[in-house]
């Protein structure tokens, strides 16, 4: 039997892990956790969800709903244990973290060509290997990995947003309902406009923990922290995660001037996680301040948000369009730290890592995976020359633009996913 090393089980360690052994390859899979712990870390369990519980939408005319389905077609673990761990969420896959994590633990626990290992890796393994240690990547770790032929390190800053308890909340200034009548999963607390403006200029003023090193243009938009988002302009919140489109106040019967929604964050529907408020603010200050939030006046934090520096390679030169680096075959990387960004890229970058490096060390082809789905099209984005490279998220826009003669944007979205769909069918991947 063939032999490899994954380290890290997040989410692309993981799925690298299951892939390659659901493919027969013996696994080691090496996690310094819980011995040691990231500054981002809380829990002991495989795939933890740091920065929020959803995996965003699930529909197939949204690029990161296609990912998951190209996913889900090739029996990924990820998306199979989000699937069986869903909360109510609209529109969106939405997970409670610990049955999520729990599932991923358990399967890849079971397996008997998986043998699980907790230490901290130093040096780079010998052999087939996938590095999969996510941004925040030990710092022994990644003195040997910043020495690696032709590589550049980069690194931005990310944010966690905060929970509360449900029970804490003022049910009477709080409502359920989901953006244009798509169901009730959301809490809404709304603002009018004199409580809007004061809410944005408390925020504007509040106290922010230190982060070492940070500078604002070095903040990833995807999870710009909300304090910073205000410091852009009094108004910039109101069009941002504060948007009221689709919300209709039920006592008043129109559109708030703002909206804070909040989203369950466990089975049970006891947590609730404030929708787009990454942040960098002091435990007293998100105390202080979301307590101006309609609704939130008495909240129980469960966790406060929390702000850290990631790190990722620079990949175009250095890794393949399946995530394998260039100077050495049996080496991969997956997940942010190949800058992809977000939970089902990361796991999509795992998946493909895992897929190829089996059939490396079965004596076979690797697996191409075309700009026409949103796997090839990720794959393609990190491999590519790219001046400014960035973290970058699942999108319409980094695929084979074929149907742009279809001018209605949901019809040609629809036909894009039709099309990649197919593409991954035609791949014959699945184990």
């Amino acid at each position: 039997m063939t032999s490899a090393t994954v380290v890290g089980f997040g989410l692309a360690g993981a799925e690298a892990a299951y892939q390659l052994a659901k493919r027969g390859v013996f696994v080691t899979l090496v996690d310094m956790k819980p011995d040691k712990m990231s500054p981002a870390h809380h829990s002991a369990g495989m795939a933890e969800l740091v920065c929020s519980n959803s995996l965003r939408s699930d529909r197939l005319t949204n690029a990161v709903g296609l990912l998951k389905e190209e996913m889900r077609r090739l029996q990924s673990l990820i998306i199979e244990a989000a699937d069986k761990s869903r909360v109510p969420a609209g529109g969106a896959l939405a997970v409670d973290r610990d049955a999520f994590s729990k599932y991923v633990t358990d399967t890849l626990s079971g397996m008997d060509n998986v043998k699980i290992e907790s230490r901290e890796v130093t040096e780079i393994p010998d052999g087939a290997v996938i590095i999969a240690t996510g941004p925040l990547t030990s710092d022994a770790l990644f003195e040997k990995i910043s020495a690696l032929p032709g590589l550049g390190l980069l690194h931005f800053y990310d944010a966690a947003a905060p929970i509360v308890t449900r029970e804490s909340l003022n049910m009477d200034r709080v409502f359920t309902q989901s953006r244009y009548d798509r169901g009730d999963d959301y809490l809404n607390c709304p603002m009018t406009r004199d409580e809007y403006f004061a809410f944005a200029s408390a925020l504007q003023e509040a106290e922010t923990a230190p982060v070492h090193g940070f500078e604002e243009n070095m903040v990833f938009e995807g999870c710009m922290p909300v304090e910073s988002m205000a410091k852009r302009g009094i108004m910039a919140l109101a069009y941002g995660p504060l948007k009221p489109m689709g919300i209709v106040d039920p006592k008043t019967g129109k559109k708030p001037f703002a909206n804070v929604q909040l989203r369950q964050d466990n089975e049970a529907g006891t947590l609730c996680n404030i929708v787009g408020f990454q942040t960098r603010l002091t435990f007293p200050e998100q105390r202080r301040v979301f307590g101006m939030i309609p609704g939130l006046e008495n909240a129980v934090f469960s966790r406060y948000g929390v702000m850290h520096r990631n790190t990722f390679l620079q990949s175009p030169g250095f890794l393949d369009r399946n995530y394998g680096a260039l100077f050495r075959r049996d080496l991969f990387f997956a997940g942010q730290m190949t800058g992809v960004e977000g939970y089902v890229e990361s796991a999509a970058s795992g998946l493909v890592a895992g897929i190829t490096l089996s059939k490396r060390l079965s004596g076979e082809a690797d697996p191409v995976f075309p700009r026409a789905t949103e796997l090839g099209a990720l794959g393609s984005y990190v491999a590519a020359q790219n001046r400014d490279f960035q973290p970058m998220n699942a999108s319409f826009g980094l695929m084979d633009a074929s149907f742009d003669r279809i001018k209605d944007r949901q019809k040609r979205y629809q036909a894009l996913a039709e099309r990649s769909l197919s593409a991954i069918d035609e791949l014959n991947l699945r184990f």
